[in-house]
């Protein structure tokens, strides 16, 4: 089940004016440029540090298996 909860927040008139703008640009209506927004910033500053402790993993070509094996023939070198 998905909840929801209403949320008053105070944002500067140029703020208002250029979501405005942009909902009807996009014929998404303010409330939902704001959820987008909203979620968009929470998924890029996740606090649970789960991008960190996967960052070493990045852009490598060798999927973890391979890793540990490599690093086991260096052991009996």
């Amino acid at each position: 089940m998905v909840f929801s909860m209403r949320t008053f927040v105070d944002l500067p008139e140029d703020q208002i004016a250029a979501l405005k703008q942009l909902s009807k640009q996009s014929n998404l209506s303010r409330a939902e440029l704001l959820r987008l927004a909203v979620g968009e910033y929470l998924q890029n500053h996740r606090a649970d540090g789960a991008d960190d402790a996967f960052g070493i993993w990045r852009g490598q070509m060798t999927d973890g298996l391979e890793y540990q094996r490599q690093l086991r023939e260096e052991w009996s070198e």
